[in-house]
């Protein structure tokens, strides 16, 4: 009956999560462009970071439960599943979308250096805090450049700035990003529960349902701004997360605790994820992710996930 009852709260959850994460799209877009921002810049920074809030506030909690572990696993999940899972439904409904010129120069090389940081200092199995302090000087440099007013097309072209935004889409953006957040968070309990009730081991519930589950915001707010026709702040949303992810969800807990690196994020996950955004870099250089590649990520997360469920039978 208990686990009923977790699976209840998993499918209410995910109704609000469905609905806020609506409001949070359509209240940011409305603000980015009423301040002269693209919606690609509005999707790197405030519409991710709010996203990922499930993922910060799940990795302090395990980190104060001491059980550090959890963390990498989150992070590199998520990161995978926001590639993969996220850009690949994006891409299947949109079926190309359009990568803006400044991806290529600022976002992916930072995106790539993130990915390689944390792969080299996770290395000795833990991060500690003074590598903690290295990830969030990272996040600063990339918070700098995106709102750094160089470019010319800060302003997607053709479109339309909105005279003002009335104080009803501010709450609009705060209500939605707190639900959004608690939505979230009580979904991933609920999937914790229920893959501990089934027997499967923690580590193996981290980089998967757990990092499935924070994962949800993105899935769900990309989605949302795919069939608004705005596919660009989808990309921005992905960037942004795991940028986010990798910096300031790594880099925030390890300065509470040392974070274990288990073995087996060293030998498959950590390096998938490196593999994953490499091939994101590459891809960006058609300037668009069309959808036959969009389909091609699918199916590398299923195969992620296939080999996340064989360890378990080995």
């Amino acid at each position: 009956m208990e686990a009923l009852g977790y699976l209840g709260v998993f499918i209410v959850s995910l109704a609000v999560l469905v609905k806020s994460s609506d409001w949070f799209v359509e209240a940011a877009e409305k603000i980015g462009l009423s301040f002269g921002i693209s919606p690609f810049i509005v999707g790197v920074t405030i519409v991710a970071f709010g996203t990922s809030l499930p993922e910060l506030a799940s990795s302090i909690a395990a980190v104060l439960a001491e059980e550090s572990v959890i963390v990498i696993g989150n992070v590199v999940g998520s990161n995978i599943a926001n590639f993969c899972l996220v850009l690949g439904l994006v891409a299947v409904i949109s079926k190309n979308i359009d990568i803006e010129k400044r991806v290529m120069e600022i976002d992916v090389p930072i995106l790539f250096a993130s990915a390689f940081l944390l792969w080299f200092i996770a290395r000795d199995a833990q991060i500690v805090w003074w590598e903690g302090l290295i990830m969030l000087g990272g996040l600063i440099v990339f918070l700098f450049n995106s709102f750094k007013p160089s470019a010319p097309d800060a302003l997607d072209e053709g479109a339309e700035k909105p005279a003002g935004v009335r104080p009803l889409t501010y709450l609009k953006l705060l209500a939605g990003g707190v639900l959004v957040w608690l939505s979230a968070v009580t979904v991933v309990n609920a999937i914790q529960f229920l893959s501990a009730y089934a027997g499967i081991s923690p580590d193996i519930i981290a980089v998967t349902l757990v990092a499935v589950g924070t994962s949800l915001p993105e899935v769900v707010v990309s989605i949302a701004a795919a069939r608004r026709g705005n596919a660009g702040m989808a990309v921005g949303n992905v960037l942004g997360s795991n940028i986010f992810n990798t910096l300031a969800v790594i880099g925030i807990p390890a300065l509470i605790n040392p974070l274990l690196i288990p073995a087996t994020a060293l030998e498959f996950s950590l390096p998938f994820m490196l593999v994953i955004t490499a091939l994101f870099a590459v891809i960006c250089v058609t300037s668009k992710i069309s959808r036959w590649e969009g389909w091609f990520f699918l199916l590398l997360y299923l195969y992620f996930m296939c080999e996340m469920v064989a360890s378990v039978t080995l």
